[in-house]
């Protein structure tokens, strides 16, 4: 037999017919699609990489070689403009025509400003700007495109304000230094001022539109700008970049730019971009970054694209490639499951054995003939005969289940445990009502009462965690703590009592939806007796029929408890055991100490009426016995039963 079930054992299927059929197909059209895929996506991953970099190191360059001839066209035809002025005289009608025809042809120029040679500003004096046009015997001239300003609606005394405000980079220019600086935060346009040393120790300085360059920058693929030496955006297409002053000079890849020796250089890095992400964009991303460094004024052009956008398209592919490969595979997988059910056609034989089982007949010898889906499945039925066998020595299928899966061991086992007793009062009465009724259906009558009963109390015991032990006609016995625990005594005491009160309220429902008088469906009214201890738990019976239960000193007293609750005219009973672990959980009044049969102390007894943090119910004993319909009794007339004398009602 342990030969037999070793067997048995041994024989179970870690991989079916069918799943080996899928796993050989799925392995050859993943390993055939996936390896074309992969070697396709890393080929063209490759020249795409190289056709990226290629493009945006172009579009850098041609950034750059734009922005750099504008920037060599305002400030030579500035210092032409100068040069003419000069040699013709600030006064001369030769410098205002030359004014005009100046302005007609720069319309992108906004003003010009520089200081007379022989005249120049004395070292700390402030620049003040004199009026539109030419001043004779004035050392700064400041000129201003009347037609620039009106198009664009400025005011042109901003161009005063503004040269006025830049005493710092007329002195630099003085010295020999190029700057060109973002003016845009001054007139709300895209302007750019580039400063230069124009004479020896002579500076000037040039206002002009930034908006071409802007938009050829443009929005796109890759994105292009441009910062001075400072590291602040002059050139950009979002505008409001440019209007707010935003600064770069902080950034990694900026200041590894403004470090490196190299003019132009291009790679892949991994920053802060945060500045120049759109709203809800990743502020940290890879890019391909190319710089270029122009020869006037230290200003750069940058320019980058996302390295995700890069393969965003092979990526796609990547994604339609392998949904398709997907689609192959399941249909494989789909004509793989119906071939594989061809082989399930000896499993015809068991069927006969499967109806021998719907007959009632557990005790049934299988043995598995192959190590395939069929022998598993003999070992199964083997397995289920055997388990039905043991259902049918349990009254509690959980218990069995226990049994089955050797989570109950054979013999006892000490258990600190809390034991349930419950009857209907009166139920002698009751069944002879019933009998003088229903007469021959008197028993029908009864069971399926009860079985009503015992279903709304069973529930309240499976609530809680505990464990139906037995009926004994209308009695119910049920333990918290044994095959199940909650964790503690504590807990399953408290679980215990919880499933008494739940058990009241099921009852108090369940009578008010009967019909007064109804002989078919009488009101119950029931006693609860409760205590805990330590009892010895374990399987009882013998090889035909066992059950799992307790035994010992505090199963019996928890039997007397309950039967004490018609006396002593409660529903509800708990030993001092059990009250001193959940006393504090629960409304209590502590009813006559009892002195038991066989216990030489005084037993104390305590009547349960709710849950201390209950809002709702009753708050005292009173309460309950007016709910629930419980005449109070007078203990000096209590019958304490003289015949059997198993407890008795101390007074005082």
């Amino acid at each position: 037999m342990q030969a037999q079930k070793h067997n048995i054992d041994f024989l179970r299927v870690r991989f079916s017919i069918g799943s080996k059929l899928i796993i050989l197909i799925s392995f050859i059209v993943i390993a055939s699609l996936g390896s074309i895929i992969a070697l396709v996506s890393w080929l063209v991953h490759g020249d795409l990489r190289v056709s990226a970099e290629e493009h945006n190191f172009e579009t850098n360059r041609r950034a750059a070689m734009e922005a750099e001839m504008t920037l060599s066209n305002v400030r030579a035809n500035s210092e032409i403009l100068m040069h003419t002025i000069t040699a013709a005289g600030a006064g001369s009608a030769m410098a205002q025509g030359a004014i005009s025809v100046f302005f007609v042809k720069n319309p992108q120029i906004a003003s010009v400003f520089f200081v007379t040679p022989g005249q120049p500003v004395q070292p700390g004096q402030p620049v003040q700007p004199g009026q539109p046009g030419l001043t004779p015997g004035h050392p700064e001239q400041l000129l201003i495109s009347e037609r620039f300003f009106t198009s664009r609606r400025i005011e042109s005394a901003l161009a005063n304000s503004w040269f006025a405000e830049q005493r710092t980079a007329l002195d630099r220019a003085n010295r020999g230094e190029a700057l060109l600086l973002n003016a845009a935060p001054h007139f709300g346009r895209p302007v750019l001022a580039l400063f230069f040393p124009w004479q020896e120790g002579v500076a000037a300085g040039v206002l002009f539109s930034s908006e071409t360059l802007n938009q050829n920058f443009g929005f796109g693929t890759n994105q292009s700008y441009m910062i001075n030496s400072d590291g602040d955006i002059l050139l950009h297409a979002d505008f409001s970049l440019i209007q707010s002053a935003v600064n770069l000079s902080e950034k990694d890849f900026v200041r590894a730019i403004f470090d490196s020796p190299q003019k132009s250089r291009q790679y892949l890095i991994e920053s802060d971009f945060a500045l120049l992400q759109a709203a809800g964009a990743p502020a940290t991303i890879r890019k391909f970054v190319a710089y270029t460094k122009l020869d006037i004024a230290g200003a750069t052009v940058i320019t980058g694209i996302e390295y995700d956008k890069v393969f965003e398209g092979i990526a796609t592919t990547t994604r339609r490639n392998i949904y398709l490969t997907i689609a192959v595979l399941s249909i494989s997988i789909i004509f793989i499951w119906f071939f594989s059910k061809t082989i399930s056609t000896p499993l015809k034989a068991l069927a006969g054995v499967a109806r021998n089982i719907e007959g009632g007949n557990f005790d049934m010898s299988l043995e598995p003939k192959s190590r395939d889906e069929i022998g598993a499945l003999t070992s199964s039925f083997q397995k289920m005969c055997a388990a039905l066998h043991i259902f049918g020595r349990f009254t509690n299928k959980e218990i069995a289940v226990k049994a089955m899966r050797n989570e109950i061991k054979p013999g006892g086992l000490p258990k600190h445990a809390t034991i349930f007793f419950s009857d209907i009062r009166g139920f002698t009465a009751l069944s002879e009502g019933f009998t003088n009724v229903f007469k021959n259906e008197a028993s029908d009558r009864i069971v399926y009462w009860l079985n009503h009963y015992f279903t709304a109390m069973i529930d309240c015991v499976e609530k809680t965690s505990g464990t139906i032990d037995k009926f004994i006609g209308d009695a119910v016995m049920a333990h918290w703590g044994t095959a199940y625990t909650a964790g503690s005594p504590q807990k399953d005491a408290y679980n215990c009592v919880k499933a008494a009160l739940l058990m009241r309220n099921a009852l108090y429902f369940m009578n008010k939806e009967r019909k007064p008088g109804d002989p078919a469906n009488p009101p119950i009214k029931i006693g609860c007796g409760i205590n805990t201890g330590m009892v010895t738990a374990g399987q009882l019976g013998s090889d035909m029929r066992m059950e799992y239960t307790v035994i010992g000193d505090p199963v019996n007293l928890a039997s007397r408890i309950e039967s004490l609750t018609k006396p002593l005219g409660a529903d509800i009973l708990i030993s001092e055991d059990t009250w001193n672990l959940v006393g504090d959980k629960f409304i209590t009044e502590e009813m006559p100490s009892v002195t038991v049969k066989g216990k030489e102390k005084p037993v104390r007894i305590f009547a349960v009426v709710n849950f201390v943090k209950s809002e709702k119910g009753p708050k005292t004993l009173t309460d309950v016995r007016k709910l629930l319909g419980i005449e109070a009794p007078e203990a000096s007339k209590v019958d304490v039963n003289a015949d059997e004398k198993k407890y008795k009602i101390s007074k005082g």
